[in-house]
């Protein structure tokens, strides 16, 4: 079964990354209308993108544009076979494809393998279901943010709306008790509300209002304010350890802009998957030395 989901990721990541260039598509598009600044060379390249019909869009080369087939289409093997070049053109394609769908592979497994085993009654399988539509979000929140320092707004309210329904199911299976209603607003407090105070007291300088609405759909998914807390804690060591070195090296200057929602997103996908056993591992280690 783990395979399968595997298979299920890898493909759902392909999907992933299709949908993330017609977000960039409609956003350079709406930045041309609103008189904004805007890549013309890159929105000349992506128009096709915005004249697909729902019923009749096809994926194709955003540099020929030529309509791609279904061997064009299997999730890594199709990138591996061409070496990573489109079929028809030759034009290289670059590693965000294939890396969105290794990223999708690898969360869509290790989800099978944390959660599958517990799966034991009808509202397993809806919180399944809802955590499996919010890995896909997520997957392309991630990857608009790191390449564009941006969280789209529709992708940010679906990615609400998902975790809304999986923090019902949450309080629904806790029988609505008062402990666990607090402990939820616990975390919305530990998560969005300390990114609404550092967007308010910077003006936005230090995060964007993007991170602050990504907040609130992580709160409600982890739903506990000691895996808030855990998300908080983990988003920042991941991005000292990956931002530290280039900062080192002089790779980035100490006033590079830094996507954080990638950050924030990981933190989160470690604490609903493994943070009750990094809190149980905690408490064993600190009662041991204590």
């Amino acid at each position: 079964m783990t395979l399968i989901f595997i298979i299920l990721g890898a493909i759902f990541g392909s999907f992933a990354g299709a949908q993330v260039w017609r977000l960039r598509a409609k956003q350079l598009s709406d930045d041309k209308t609103l008189g904004y600044d805007y890549d013309k060379k890159e929105l000349k390249k992506l128009t096709p993108l915005l004249k697909s019909h729902a019923k009749t869009d096809r994926s194709r080369c955003l540099n020929c544009g030529h309509v791609l087939g279904w061997i064009d289409l299997i999730p890594l093997v199709s990138w591996l076979s061409t070496g990573g070049k489109c079929r028809y053109c030759k034009h290289r394609i670059g590693n965000f494809e294939p890396l969105i769908e290794v990223a999708g592979a690898t969360l869509f497994g290790v989800s099978a393998w944390k959660l599958l085993p517990g799966i034991v009654s009808p509202l397993d399988i809806a919180q399944l279901t809802l955590w499996i539509i919010a890995c896909v979000l997520m997957l392309i929140l991630l990857a608009y943010d790191a390449k564009w320092f941006l969280l789209p707004d529709s992708i940010n309210f679906a990615f609400i709306g998902i975790s809304m329904l999986y923090a019902l199911t949450y309080l629904y299976e806790q029988h609505f008790a008062l402990s666990s209603i607090i402990s939820l607003g616990g975390a919305l407090l530990f998560l969005t509300g300390l990114y609404g105070a550092l967007y308010y007291l910077s003006k936005g300088q230090w995060i964007g209002f993007g991170d602050v609405k990504l907040s609130i759909g992580l709160a409600l998914f982890v739903g506990t304010w000691q895996l808030g807390f855990l998300t908080l804690f983990l988003a920042n060591l991941i991005g000292t350890l990956a931002v530290l070195p280039a900062l080192m090296t002089s790779k980035i200057g100490r006033k590079a802009q830094i996507p954080f929602g990638p950050f924030l997103i990981l933190g989160m996908i470690i604490a609903v998957l493994f943070g009750n056993d990094i809190i149980r591992y905690y408490d064993q280690m600190t009662s041991t030395i204590f």
